[in-house]
């Protein structure tokens, strides 16, 4: 496939519509903002930046999309390059208004011998885990990233509860409960290659989130403070619908904690302003899906401005952000957080890292 054709399918796919949405300001399928809700408060919100290395060479993770139909492909048909596969994951600990801690893991990764290294060697995740001291997990959408891991995690806790969008595929679920393993086709040797595997079914609260909400209130309240929403767009590779957490920070704001930000992310900022009562814009953490393989369209200089719009405090970036549009946001006065040259010490970096420092990566942190 060409990159012309390439970049179609993407757009066909939905990402460069997410990107769009962006910048027009995409509003949800139901409009529930009639009566704003209360999510409560928190006193602190911590994200530790586990592992946001989804994959470490873009030409190559380009390549095998590029060379197996593009981004409309069924992700579970690609037999991508395995040692390319690496994972993003992030641990959320929650400092109520009484000063209790709380943890929670967002995604899990996607290339198990990495996950475990991350786990068990560069945290404390799984003793965490199998000490019942995270209390649960939360799927942002079912891209092998941010899912295709998940035996990493339920091998320390197979019954731990799990927040994830209603929009998943039999192959999702059955590597999630059924032993799965998962092989898809190489066309030039024409032999069946391991792309994903679960060998620890999941035996816990399985939470499928939809835009509806609970009780028709468009989020789900996982505790005083924390709300879940779902947006149901489409995404590439055939997946669809993202799960997207907010936090309300006491005498701060809104904080938003996105895995890939594919609805938009002023979009995100839209949803809290028209829908979360006593709105006040704090802060933001994720990748946010602009620039992904770190190239530059003029719409991204919008995206820059409708950041700086919303007079949030602090931007925690990395992941599917790119380089580029964070390194530009940053030098246009978006109160972009800095990461340490930590991910320096781990075993693989990605071959995009800058000395810049515009990304939160691996072994970074950020508090609102």
């Amino acid at each position: 496939m060409q990159r012309r054709s390439f970049l179609k399918s993407i757009a066909a796919s939905g990402l460069a519509a997410s990107v769009a949405g962006s910048t027009n300001f995409m509003l949800p399928r139901k409009a529930h903002a009639a009566k704003k809700t209360d999510i409560g408060e928190v006193k602190s919100v911590r994200v530790d930046v586990l592992t946001e290395t989804s994959w470490f060479d873009n030409d190559q993770f380009k390549k095998d999309i590029m060379d197996y139909g593009g981004a409309m492909t069924n992700q579970y048909t690609i037999p991508w390059v395995w040692d390319n596969a690496g994972g993003y994951s992030a641990l959320i600990t929650v400092t109520t208004l009484e000063g209790n801690e709380r943890k929670f893991m967002l995604d899990t990764g996607w290339n198990t011998e990495w996950m475990d290294y991350i786990y068990q060697e560069k945290s404390d995740v799984a003793n965490m885990l199998k000490k019942g001291e995270i209390e649960f997990l939360v799927l942002s959408h079912w891209h092998l990233d941010h899912y295709w891991g998940i035996e990493s995690t339920l091998k320390h806790k197979d019954d731990i509860k799990f927040y994830v969008p209603k929009t998943y595929y039999p192959e999702d679920m059955a590597l999630l409960k059924d032993k799965a393993h998962h092989k898809a086709k190489d066309k030039n040797t024409g032999e069946m290659m391991h792309i994903c595997k679960n060998d620890v079914p999941f035996k816990g609260e399985l939470v499928l989130c939809d835009p509806d909400g609970e009780d028709g209130q468009g989020v789900y309240k996982i505790m005083p403070g924390v709300a879940i929403r779902m947006f149901d767009v489409p995404i590439l590779l055939r997946v669809r619908g993202e799960n997207v957490l907010y936090f309300n920070v006491k005498d701060k704001g809104i904080v938003t904690v996105t895995g890939c930000c594919h609805p938009g992310i002023l979009s995100l900022f839209s949803y809290a302003r028209n829908n979360f009562k006593g709105y006040q814009p704090y802060g933001c953490y994720g990748g946010l899906h602009i620039s992904l393989f770190e190239t530059w369209e003029p719409k991204f200089d919008d995206i820059i401005k409708g950041v700086k719009a919303f007079k949030i405090q602090k931007l925690g970036c990395n992941h599917c952000t790119g380089w580029v549009w964070a390194e530009r946001a940053a030098e246009a006065g978006v109160p972009v957080v800095k990461g340490t040259d930590t991910y320096k010490s781990y075993k693989r970096t990605s071959t995009v890292a800058k000395a810049s420092n515009v990304f939160l990566t691996n072994g970074d942190s950020i508090v609102f």
